[in-house]
């Protein structure tokens, strides 16, 4: 079958942005006016065609990375809409790794927000070439200068704005596009579908002839013909600056920006000509590296139908209708619908029965998927998060994902006998869609304890168990994930012998730990030659370092920022085993970071809190109150925002606190910043429960 879209005419892209800044709003509108649905779906009704999970209609709030797909202008255009929340990063984090362009949406009040610093961060890390759209220009407060110079001094962006608005607020009219140079003004009584082109009002002239000047000179560094216009003094033409905001959007050394109030319908359409003007195809993107699994070697995909095979597995997910769905981002190559491809990561071939093109949770069954497109496949057995398929004769494995580590726990109980397996497979399923839900049993209580990033994704995990599982279970309160690490370097030696069933056990081991920096993490360094210790026994030392700093010394946490280091050993041809050298290595471990002044340590968030000026002092005392550090105190419309840092046990129930001290009219944001040591008095109180217990 021959293909039916150029790869030139392909976008893949992403909205990503700050919780409440819009992103599902502005996905509804596109896929309005670009006639994939019929009428616009609002998040406030719980109507969104993205939004389509019970829970987010229910909560207003986009919980997992959807899916669909749009044409304009005779491009192909793939969608994923992220969430905002901080708990569903990894949504964010998925969707980067394997899209070629994204959209920016910032709230035109709120600005450049906590979680828009965050995506924008995950995007810089894959090199994600993005535009910029300034929502909510209708809302009181709304301030497009502002929310642009915040891009420039929060995330170190280089924006160029080529549309201005027609007003702010209640004034807000239409935009102004600074390459034709023509003001557009909408009809809301078509929802935005009809407009009028025409000169610029006489009191934004001005204005927009500067803001053109500032625009021309930015590209002018960045495109010949755009230079040699602006040193000769003449006019660059509309095509001239087209062609240099793309070339400049490609090579990350600008931001293109425009504004707009998709709630209202306005500056959708100025939107949808941007991504294809300005974002890359997959045929723009460079080819993608990896390597051969058998021997390491080096190898890339040119983004080519007539390449191998080569695709990655973002993301896992578990449909009532279809059974288990894995999304894939095909990088080379074409796969057909009932194909087998090899699965580089373990080695096992995979038979991928059905191809899908997903809209959100509909599907359409496609007979192949080509470079450059982002499907569902169905059918196969041991796909998992990040895995690499590629053509069965020219096997290459590429660039994995990582994921944050989870940071909140609760324990969870089935209340019958009945739903433990029910229980034992919603957790195998959630597992598998979500990297950062971890499952863990606590091997002296046998209690099952589930991992998540904050009090909202297990309070989502935990509803999904019951309605799409049938799964009674009760929940415990939620727990800080905290670590342990040590102050000092001390050595340890341990020497383990005894006889079990007749047979002499025996391994001797020296073990150096040392401190590391906070976030470093634990590594291993083996310091003694094959002539003490074969290298074959010091892989179970290592085994056994990891397994004793799972455990921690002082309250059962991992012990981290460590490095452990084995100086000497003794082994006995006859007597010595696997066992006794994993064995002897925790129980030097253990006494080594007992030795070595052991510490606590507990996340810390970033938080962000947003309360009118009247409850400031009220709201300060709180996170005081609660070993809060207040970085800054900034005005923001008629608002405080407050800049704070807050220990993460310190923000249970925080919610209740805030609307009580505001009287409903404030609002938080959080997110993880870093592991710090936790003070004395309530380290010594958390330790004593642990022992107590």
């Amino acid at each position: 079958m021959t293909r039916q879209i150029r790869i030139e005419q392909v976008r893949n892209i992403g909205i990503m942005a700050h919780i409440d800044a819009g992103k599902t709003t502005t996905t509804e509108r596109i896929l309005y006016y670009t006639g994939r649905v019929h009428r616009p779906g609002e998040v406030d009704d719980g109507a969104t065609q993205m939004d389509w999970m019970e829970q987010e209609r229910e909560r207003g709030i986009t919980i997992t990375a959807a899916a669909t797909t749009c044409a304009w202008r005779g491009c192909q255009i793939n969608i994923i809409d992220t969430p905002g929340h901080v708990d569903f990063t990894v949504e964010v984090e998925r969707s980067l790794r394997v899209l070629d362009g994204a959209i920016a949406v910032f709230c035109g009040v709120g600005g450049v927000e906590p979680q828009s610093e965050t995506v924008w961060r995950q995007a810089d890390k894959y090199g994600v070439p993005r535009l910029a759209f300034v929502n909510k220009m209708d809302r009181v407060g709304a301030d497009y200068a502002r929310t642009v110079q915040m891009m420039r001094d929060r995330l170190g962006a280089r924006p160029l704005m080529v549309q201005m608005p027609i007003g702010s607020g209640e004034t807000f009219a239409g935009v102004i596009d600074l390459l034709t140079m023509q003001a557009r003004v909408y009809d809301q009584a078509s929802l935005g579908a009809r407009f009028a082109d025409g000169p610029i009002p006489a009191d934004c002239a001005g204005e927009a002839a500067e803001r053109r000047r500032v625009l021309i000179e930015a590209l002018a560094d960045v495109d010949e013909a755009v230079m040699e216009a602006f040193v000769s003094g003449s006019e660059p033409t509309t095509a001239q600056l087209r062609t240099a905001l793309r070339r400049a959007t490609l090579a990350a050394r600008g931001v293109p920006v425009l504004c707009g109030a998709a709630f209202r319908n306005v500056g959708v359409q100025p939107l949808l000509d941007a991504i294809v003007d300005f974002l890359p195809s997959p045929a723009d993107v460079p080819p993608v590296p990896g390597w051969r699994p058998h021997d390491g070697k080096t190898v890339s995909r040119e983004p080519r139908d007539d390449e191998p095979l080569s695709a990655i597995a973002f993301k896992i997910q578990t449909d009532r209708h279809a059974g288990r769905l894995a999304y894939l981002r095909i990088y080379s190559g074409v796969v057909q619908a009932g194909s087998v491809v090899l699965n580089a990561n373990t080695g096992k071939r995979e038979r991928l029965t059905k191809i899908l093109r997903m809209h959100a949770n509909k599907r359409e069954e496609l007979a192949e998927a080509r470079c450059g497109d982002i499907v569902a496949v169905v059918g196969f057995k041991l796909i998992r998060t990040g895995d690499t398929l590629c053509a069965l004769d020219a096997p290459v494995a590429l660039e994995a994902m990582k994921f944050p580590e989870p940071v909140v726990f609760v324990a969870i109980e089935p209340r019958t006998k009945a739903d433990q397996d029910k229980l034992t497979e919603a957790l195998a399923a959630l597992g598998e869609e979500d990297p950062t839900f971890h499952v863990k049993r606590d091997e002296d209580t046998g209690q099952m304890v589930i991992w998540g990033m904050g009090e909202l994704h297990l309070d989502i995990l935990c509803d999904r168990m019951r309605r799409e599982f049938g799964v009674n279970c009760n929940v415990g309160r939620p727990q800080v994930a905290y670590r342990e690490t040590i102050t000092r370097a001390a050595t340890h030696e341990h020497v383990f012998e005894r006889t079990a069933g007749g047979k002499a056990q025996y391994a001797r081991v020296v073990l150096n730990v040392a401190p590391q920096s906070l976030g470093s993490g634990l590594s291993f360094a083996n310091g003694v030659g094959a002539e003490r210790l074969p290298a074959g026994w010091v892989q179970h030392v290592e085994a056994g370092v990891r397994q004793a700093c799972d455990a921690g010394v002082l309250a059962g946490n991992q012990l981290t920022d460590l490095l452990v280091t084995l100086t000497d050993a003794t082994w006995r041809e006859e007597d010595s085993s696997e066992s006794a050298f994993r064995t002897a290595a925790m129980y030097a471990t253990v006494d080594a970071a007992k030795a070595a002044e052991p510490s606590l340590l507990e996340p810390v968030m970033a938080v962000e809190v947003v309360a009118p000026t009247d409850y400031l002092g009220d709201v300060t005392g709180q996170l005081n109150a609660k070993r809060g550090r207040i970085h800054a105190v900034e005005p923001r419309g008629d608002a405080q925002v407050i800049d704070a840092e807050v220990p993460l046990s310190e923000m249970f129930g925080y919610a209740t606190d805030l609307r009580s001290a505001t009287q409903g009219r404030g609002s938080y944001t959080m997110q993880f910043a870093r592991y710090e040591r936790v003070p004395e008095r309530i380290a010594t109180e958390i330790t004593r429960r642990f022992v107590g217990a």
